[in-house]
């Protein structure tokens, strides 16, 4: 959906609300990484032979008092009585000032513009440097053009560290217009809590209006009307967003003057600030507020699309939006719903599924939500038999009864547009990837064994992963070909026979577009000899060596060693939603790049996924 789009007629703007009460500002994000992964790898197995605003801003914490104050009436008295009082209580511009800093900042709490982000390398961020010495305007550039979600969960993964790192702010764009649009593509890539943390790290009396812009967006994608409040006086004064001009009557509501937020949403309908659905979402915000006497009801009747301002005030007021609606706008929408902390668990099920297929969701966090799910009870046949066969593989006491549980999983979900290779569900695949990893090594056939590997390697358990090297001589009928490739490309190490007749034999039981892939990858982690692979490409149809402007700049980014850009720029060349259309050149040049900069774990695990997923 277009969130640039400023029509008054339609929409408080390009907003997206989100209206639950505020959630408090995490301090770092969940790590979607299982313990020990990137960590150097044991001893290798011997293998088978601009200007800042000047506008202040308050306090952009959600838990920050609203904007509004909540103002008791006062005795009248006349005008010389007041004047009088007003003269022996004036300050000189020194006592202002003194006052004034009792409740600003200390220079020692501010935070610069030159360094920006939650994520340190002690957190699993990438180096201050990771950027180099990059225009800032041209890595903007890349971010505002980069099609999301893209193709690969991992690469996803990747770039949400990057775009998180407390890296160095480029010098020629204002550090914060830098942290806005890295918000902006985190939003787009349906991490509406990251985009969230990245806007809260610049001090509100530095925001820009374009900060100011992707705030606005940010707060409604996390379901945090209350969150904008703070900002809404120093948004008022560079922009015309209609949004913001919405914001003074919910905000005075919610802080209890309900005086003010009636006026003010009277004052907004005459001017016609917005129409329909839109002015009902907000008069139904303000009827929350304390001693409100508004009830409205909600009808999505001759609504056409769900924009941002629609889904972010309805799911902060906890009312249904059609599922049709979310037809209407990117699969990112449907990861902000998958934690929006207003809706029920059911409510969330398409949205948590969602944002764990597009890495919002780690594999621990959607185990926890089907945990929550459970609790919650009320569930549905097909979805109860999920949760029970969630519970059976992991608990049960054989190795057969737990695998036998996982089939149920890994059966492809209609729901949630599920997308894995060979009739598999990609989600099921993250749901079981800890069951699958606290599984003994033990015979297998060849369907059980690949989708076992590539659960462990869907949540980066590739040393778990690594183990089921020795039951490959043991698994036979289909699948068995897809465990071989899969621990070719993802384990930390070579556990087992790669050579270019492997590879052929592989090509011609697999098909040519997992061939491809196989070949690209072990190119990109040169687990191939580099004539080898090149002659094993030509055959099968395809070059390695792909000639463009993406890989001449990926190539010289890695040469250079600057992770952020390689892992900006992966993300960049894999904008669409289908791995059939991912050229296997570009997945060359993209794991080639990430294995060059030290990012080898996940250059292996994007590998293997084009494997799990084709």
């Amino acid at each position: 959906m277009s969130f640039a789009r400023r029509n008054a007629k339609w929409i408080v703007g390009t907003a997206a609300l989100a209206l639950t009460l505020p959630v408090v500002a995490q301090q770092a994000p969940e790590s979607l990484l299982p313990p020990g992964f990137g960590d150097a790898p044991e001893a290798p197995k011997q293998a088978p032979a601009s200007t800042p605003s000047a506008s202040p801003a308050p306090n952009l914490s959600p838990d920050a008092p609203p904007a509004v104050a909540l103002t008791n009436p006062q005795p009248q008295s006349n005008a010389a009585d007041t004047q009088a009082s007003a003269a022996e209580n004036a300050m000189s511009e020194e006592e202002l000032a003194a006052e004034k800093a009792k409740y600003d900042l200390p220079d020692s709490a501010r935070r610069s513009l030159d360094r920006i982000g939650p994520l340190t390398p002690q957190s699993r961020g990438l180096a201050a440097n990771a950027f180099g010495s990059q225009s800032g305007q041209f890595l903007a550039t890349l971010m505002k053009q980069t099609r999301a979600p893209v193709t690969s969960r991992w690469a996803s993964i990747l770039l949400r560290r990057a775009l998180l790192s407390a890296t160095d702010t480029p010098g020629d764009i204002n550090g914060a217009d830098w942290a806005a649009e890295r918000a902006w593509l985190l939003l787009r890539m349906g991490e509406a809590d990251s985009a969230r943390m990245m806007v809260q790290s610049v001090d509100p009396d530095k925001f820009t209006p374009r900060l100011y812009a992707i705030a606005m967006q940010t707060y409604l994608a996390a379901a945090d009307p209350a969150g904008l409040c703070p900002l809404a006086a120093g948004a008022r004064r560079v922009s015309k967003e209609p949004a913001w001009t919405m914001s003074e009557p919910i905000c005075a509501a919610l802080s209890g003057d309900q005086g003010s937020a009636s006026g003010a949403l009277n004052q907004a309908q005459r001017r016609g600030v917005v129409r329909g659905i839109d002015y009902r979402l907000a008069e139904k915000v303000v009827g929350t507020g304390f001693n409100a006497r508004r009830s409205v009801k909600i009808e999505w009747e001759g609504v056409d699309r769900l924009t941002a301002w629609r889904f972010g005030l309805a799911t902060a007021l906890n009312v249904e939006i059609p599922d049709p609606l979310f037809g209407t706008v990117g699969a990112h929408v449907r990861a902000w719903q998958g934690r929006a902390p207003a809706l029920t668990a059911i409510r969330r099920l398409h949205g948590a599924e969602t944002a764990a297929r597009l890495g919002v969701f780690s594999s621990a966090g959607l185990v926890g939500f089907y945990s929550q799910l459970n609790a919650e009870g009320d569930l549905s046949g097909d979805t109860a038999d999920r949760v029970e066969a969630l519970r059976t593989a992991y608990s049960a006491g054989t190795v057969s009864g737990r695998i036998e549980a996982m089939r149920t999983l890994w059966a492809p979900s209609e729901q949630s547009g599920d997308q894995g290779g060979q009739g598999t569900s990609y989600i099921g695949l993250i749901a079981t990837a800890r069951a699958a990893a606290a599984l003994p090594v033990a015979q297998a056939d060849g369907a059980d064994g690949a989708r076992l590997i590539a659960a462990m390697l869907s949540a980066g358990y590739d040393r778990n992963a690594a183990q089921w090297a020795r039951a490959l001589g043991q698994m036979n009928g289909p699948g068995a070909q897809d465990a071989w490739a899969l621990l070719a490309l993802g384990a930390p190490s070579p556990v087992v026979e790669i050579s270019t007749g492997r590879v052929s034999t592989y090509v011609g039981e697999a098909g040519p577009a997992k061939g491809r892939m196989l070949i690209a990858g072990l190119a990109g982690l040169a687990r191939l000899p580099a004539d080898e692979a090149v002659q094993a490409a030509q055959e099968n149809g395809f070059a390695l060596a792909v000639n463009s402007r993406w890989s001449r700049a990926i190539g010289a980014a890695a040469q250079r060693g600057e992770q952020g850009t390689v892992a900006l720029l992966a993300a960049v060349g894999m904008q669409t939603a289908d791995w059939q259309r991912l050229p296997p050149g570009h997945l060359y040049h993209i794991v080639a790049a990430l294995h060059r900069v030290g990012l080898d774990p996940e250059a292996r695990m994007i590998a293997a996924e084009a494997i799990a997923r084709l």
